[in-house]
């Protein structure tokens, strides 16, 4: 091992003249039905915030430009996110988009950011990347890297010049076809990792009494189980069966329903949609039996 000796001189203005870095603090934000409490918090680079869901409902934190999104949280649940960068994060409930937050992150702004248009998509679904280096210039290139589930490390993507005030942006295509993340590197920095998390793509047709479905993503579902569901009038989605995918990740059933209007969806739990992939759920159709 190599020794790295510095003279009496510096080490000993080193020690006088360097203040000790502040330590990490974190910062708690309630999640109640309607609201991020507070709405607004301000930390600093380094800092972290834990969300903790004091409802009696699911959460789902999810930054605006996926650059940190959780699992659903159940009632009593936290989650935690450390802000390595400066900047203003949005984001929501994956669960009720009206309920929104804001994280201020105070310090140096990165070199180079990055953000995706769409934090969570259905498979197939289209989604852009864009953001800004911190010279302004026109004609700056930007790399654009990718890291697929499960792949362990980035490789390059695609290359990027920047237009107006540095602003750059691609949109990908082909779309992720799987939880992929994504960093932007420029002039030796690299941005913040942001993620696209991508739900298998599920189809619902009904006729003559017999509903059809599909699933579809990069991996076949054949044998995987989806969950045929009915909108109660208590505002839930009940189980009304348990329906297992053919050769071609499709099924065809039929359902007992109460007479009049009932609506019906399929559903796809994240542990049957397989790893990389989220929950997913169909298009809700309206069925009414006389």
């Amino acid at each position: 091992m190599k020794k790295l000796f510095l003279p009496f001189v510096a080490v000993a203005a080193l020690a006088v003249g360097a203040a000790p870095a502040a330590p990490a603090s974190t910062a708690t934000v309630q999640i109640k039905r309607s609201s991020f409490l507070p709405s607004t918090v301000t930390i600093k680079t380094g800092d972290t915030v834990r969300w903790v869901n004091s409802d009696t409902h699911n959460h789902q934190v999810v930054s605006n430009n996926g650059s940190f999104v959780s699992p659903i949280l159940g009632p009593g649940k936290a989650y935690t996110h450390r802000f390595n960068a400066a900047g203003t994060y949005r984001y929501h409930d994956g669960l009720n988009a009206t309920v929104k937050g804001v994280v201020k992150v105070t310090g140096p702004p990165p070199a180079v950011t990055i953000g995706a248009s769409l934090p969570i998509i259905v498979f197939g679904q289209q989604v852009s990347l864009s953001g800004v280096v911190s010279s302004g210039k026109t004609n700056e290139k930007v790399t654009i890297y990718q890291q697929p589930y499960p792949q362990t490390s980035f490789a390059e993507l695609t290359t990027v010049l920047t237009t107006t005030n540095g602003a750059w942006n691609v949109v990908l295509s082909p779309s992720p076809k799987i939880l992929t993340q994504y960093q932007a590197k420029w002039s030796g920095r690299t941005s913040v990792t942001v993620g696209v998390q991508v739900r298998p793509r599920i189809r619902l047709a009904y006729r003559n009494g017999r509903f059809t479905t599909i699933v579809q993503s990069a991996t076949s579902h054949a044998g995987r189980s989806v969950l045929a569901q009915r909108f109660s009038r208590f505002g839930q989605w009940v189980t009304l069966k348990k329906v297992r995918l053919g050769g071609k990740s499709s099924a065809v059933f039929r359902l007992r329903l109460p007479k009049g209007k009932s609506r019906i969806r399929v559903a796809m739990s994240i542990n049957q949609a397989g790893a990389g992939y989220l929950d997913g759920y169909s298009g809700t159709i309206t069925v009414r039996r006389r």
